[in-house]
């Protein structure tokens, strides 16, 4: 996090890829990402169903420097054709292409992807913390395989996902196990 927050990137392509590490999200989720998904006093991203890989609709539960981020991403000046985009980090009034993180990860010697972001998160939960297999998939929007189990399995776990997640925030801001 430090090299992306240290680097002469674009603000906004900064702030997306920190958000992006923050909430192990999905690159698509990301860049998409609307201001009516986010709900800052809640702390809480609500990612609508049409655009999450599985179609079921997923709350992100957003620690204190995901809340500082947004605060940044909505105080940051717009050119004219971002002015009224609805977008939390538009790009000339569009959504910033995919390789635009790549291109960052790449310049700052970052050597991995969004989904390698994704997985280092979730080696990071096996390893240092006793969150159970199931909060952690959780946390990353996956579901479960076996339809039993998922007819059984209706609640998000929300509440220690958000436990998860601040965990994560802390270790990924200065590198302290959970």
């Amino acid at each position: 996090m430090r090299k992306v927050r240290d680097s002469n990137a674009n603000p906004t392509t900064k702030l997306l890829v920190e958000l992006i590490l923050l909430t192990a999200a999905r690159s698509a989720e990301g860049r998409g990402a609307t201001w009516a998904e986010m709900d800052l006093e809640g702390a809480t991203w609500t990612i609508p169903a049409e655009l999450m890989k599985a179609r079921r609709e997923h709350r992100v539960p957003l620690s204190p420097r995901c809340v500082d981020i947004l605060r940044e991403a909505k105080a940051m000046p717009r050119d004219e054709r971002s002015a009224d985009s609805p977008l939390v980090f538009p790009s000339r009034g569009k959504t910033l292409s995919a390789p635009t993180i790549g291109k960052l990860l790449e310049k700052i010697g970052v050597d991995t992807t969004v989904h390698g972001l994704r997985s280092t998160f979730r080696d990071w939960g096996a390893e240092q913390t006793d969150a159970p297999r199931e909060v952690l998939e959780a946390c990353l929007a996956h579901g479960i395989k076996n339809k039993a189990e998922a007819a059984y399995a209706r609640s998000g776990l929300f509440d220690k996902r958000r436990d998860v997640m601040a965990k994560w925030a802390a270790f990924a801001a200065n590198g302290n196990p959970a």
